[in-house]
């Protein structure tokens, strides 16, 4: 019997449906909507889908469509100062500098002229800051994803070990926050991890968000865990990820196909997290009640 598929798309629709008349109520109830701000620099083609789809799918949701492009050859003070005036935007409520910038501009210091309020992608300093903390803030879209698909599975991640494969600032090091928030065991592994099916065999779930094309096969895996493939890679037979599919299904309990597993939940936590940036914005200065800011899966 191999795993049940954990459907990102049907997750995310589910939530986007329910997001949808969250929205729809606040508005009769306050007559405002959220405002989300992408702002994209130069003409890489990837991002331009990455953020048609954004804007495609914050509009669906009844999110206003703040949107903000700068050629290739834009200056870093260029941007900082679109960043800077949307900042002070009071109708947007939040802000996604789409990632990766043309060469010649700094992320860093771009991204840090957003405020926390308004980081609906969870990357500033102060956003880490409180992820790190445990204190109420906007957290990272895709490791909110990954949250998101567990809990859909119904299986509670207290006392679990969860084995996180992959480092990075955007999805490792977040991810590992969350779960440990959850009571998780956590163990982080990486490209230097020394052993690497000794560390991932002994995980109950186990989230793969290295990089590398089928790295973790059946030998990695533990019977009946719990397996989350955020990796995507374009080859000649089609979209993989980061798991030997095929392999992994035989053993796992629950296991996320690519395409259609966590990559339709990182758009939908982006929408989530703009309507809370939004509902806290205005508590704070019309004092319209609204729940914590925080993240929906903590």
């Amino acid at each position: 019997m191999g795993a049940r598929i954990l459907d990102g798309r049907q997750v995310a629709q589910s939530r986007r449906d329910r997001l949808e008349k969250d929205i729809a109520n606040y508005k009769s109830m306050t007559g405002t909507v959220p405002g989300l701000a992408t702002v994209l620099v130069g003409d890489d083609p990837a991002s331009e889908v990455y953020v048609g789809n954004k804007r495609k799918a914050s509009t669906q949701a009844g999110i206003r469509d703040f949107h903000r492009r700068l050629p290739a050859g834009a200056s870093q003070a260029e941007v900082k100062a679109v960043l800077a005036d949307l900042a002070a935007e009071s109708d947007v409520s939040g802000i996604l500098l789409q990632l990766p910038l043309p060469a010649g501009l700094d992320p860093t210091p771009l991204l840090e002229v957003i405020p926390a309020e308004k980081d609906v992608d969870g990357l500033t300093a102060a956003s880490v800051a409180l992820l790190t903390q445990g204190l109420p803030g906007l957290r990272p879209c895709t490791p909110s994803g990954v949250i998101a698909l567990l809990d859909a599975t119904g299986v509670e991640m207290e006392g679990k070990h969860a084995v996180v494969v992959g480092r990075s600032e955007l999805v490792g090091r977040p991810l590992a926050q969350l779960l440990l928030q959850r009571h998780a065991t956590v163990t982080i592994a990486h490209s230097r991890t020394i052993d690497l099916p000794g560390i991932t065999c002994g995980a109950d779930i186990l989230v793969v968000a290295a990089g590398v094309p089928g790295l973790i096969g059946a030998e990695h895996v533990k019977k009946d865990a719990i397996v989350i493939d955020v990796g995507i890679h374009r080859t000649r037979g089609g979209l993989v990820g980061d798991v030997k599919f095929d392999e992994v299904e035989e053993i796992a309990s629950w296991i996320t196909p690519v395409p259609g597993g966590v990559g339709p939940m990182t758009i939908t936590m982006l929408l989530e997290n703009t309507f809370t940036a939004h509902k806290m914005q205005k508590e704070a200065t019309v004092g319209i009640a609204a729940s914590p800011m925080v993240s929906h899966h903590e």
